[in-house]
């Protein structure tokens, strides 16, 4: 999803795409009719632009991935229930401006589009050594959770049923491994026993005693971001799953990027660390805000480190059994990469179960 950076990596883009930019662009309410536009090319799902206008404001413009999100109408309503409640002293707001009809997002021909505004001097890390850092990751997941804990969970609908519904992404998972090819099946064999592995050992996450919350749902230390001339974490981006969740998922999910230094598909499992110091310090952070968490929920975070890695893995190696569908891959073999990333990370972090828990019952009083 989208990743908002001021170090971009760059593509080209073709002329038909250039001109249907600039379409799109003057039917929002920018200065003036000269653009300028910068591929950002980290996201996996939406197609994401840096833009500049004639009087040199910033702004990121999207195009909201159909294939993923099927209601752009619904994702855009989650977002605009939750930002009035996304903004405090040490939270940064995020506006999307309103097309010329008036619109939060605009129809185009090749799907919605949208526009908000771009946060100066800010940027977002993919990994961190530092637990300054962590720390920032963690107080900044803590008060979105602390800002959101009073909205109407009722009026938030799933943009992605079953997101993160463990049976759910093994009933996928199982039907794409019934349909894939012996090959893929052959080359993924040590990735499919492991995932049958886990399915078992989650067996134990009981989300009946769990209150549901208004969770971000895709919490990587990447979709966090940090000014650069204080280090602060600012606020959350990428906000396309906000929706109904349990805190495991958004702790969970920031765990597996924020404590491990290698990059999600890196195929050299001795570089994929669990650090304990990194571990501590986002916990830490989570603590520096008023307590919010029931017992339950405590409980269940340890194995939630666990498990959001494990979903994600599971999602990749699906995609790759279904022919790499759903992810942006740069090779055939990515999402497998991915996913044995994924796995061998879960692995470590079912290691240190027992001192998650105690550092979790610890700091979070």
């Amino acid at each position: 999803m989208v990743l908002i950076s001021l170090v971009p990596k760059l593509y080209s883009t073709s002329m038909t795409q250039q001109h249907n930019i600039l379409d799109i662009l003057q039917e929002f309410n920018l200065n003036g009719n000269q653009f300028q536009w910068t591929s950002l090319t980290a996201g996996l799902i939406n197609d994401t632009f840096l833009v500049t206008d004639e009087e040199k404001q910033q702004y990121i413009l999207q195009r909201i991935n159909q294939n993923v999100f099927k209601n752009a109408g619904i994702l855009m309503d989650n977002i605009n229930y939750a930002l009035p409640h996304l903004k405090a002293d040490d939270y940064a707001q995020i506006t999307f401006l309103p097309t010329k009809n008036g619109e939060n997002c605009l129809k185009g021909t090749d799907g919605f589009w949208r526009i908000m505004t771009y946060i100066p001097d800010s940027t977002t890390y993919n990994t961190t050594t530092n637990t300054h850092t962590a720390f920032e990751a963690g107080r900044i997941v803590g008060g979105f959770h602390k800002l959101l804990k009073k909205t109407e969970v009722d009026l938030f609908k799933d943009t992605l049923p079953k997101f993160h519904n463990l049976a759910h992404r093994a009933n996928e998972f199982e039907e794409a491994l019934a349909a894939s090819d012996s090959e893929k099946r052959q080359i993924a064999k040590e990735a499919i026993k492991k995932a049958h592995h886990f399915l078992k050992e989650l067996d134990a996450l009981n989300n009946e005693t769990l209150p549901v919350r208004i969770c971000h749902n895709d919490t990587k230390l990447n979709n966090m971001l940090f000014s650069q001339t204080t280090d602060k974490a600012l606020c959350l981006i990428d906000l396309d799953t906000i929706m109904k969740g349990y805190f495991y998922y958004d702790f969970g999910d920031a765990i597996r990027t924020v404590v491990n230094v290698a990059p999600e598909d890196e195929q050299n499992h001795d570089l994929i660390t669990f650090n304990t110091e990194l571990f501590e310090a986002f916990v830490d952070g989570l603590a520096s805000n008023d307590s919010f968490l029931t017992e339950a929920e405590k409980q269940s975070l340890p194995l939630g480190a666990v498990f959001m890695p494990f979903i994600h893995g599971l999602r990749a190696l699906t995609d790759y059994l279904d022919n790499n569908k759903y992810y942006k891959v740069a090779y055939e073999n990515q999402n497998l990469d991915r996913c044995l990333s994924l796995f061998d990370f879960a692995e470590k972090a079912l290691e240190k179960k027992d001192l998650m828990h105690s550092y979790i019952q610890q700091k979070l009083v």
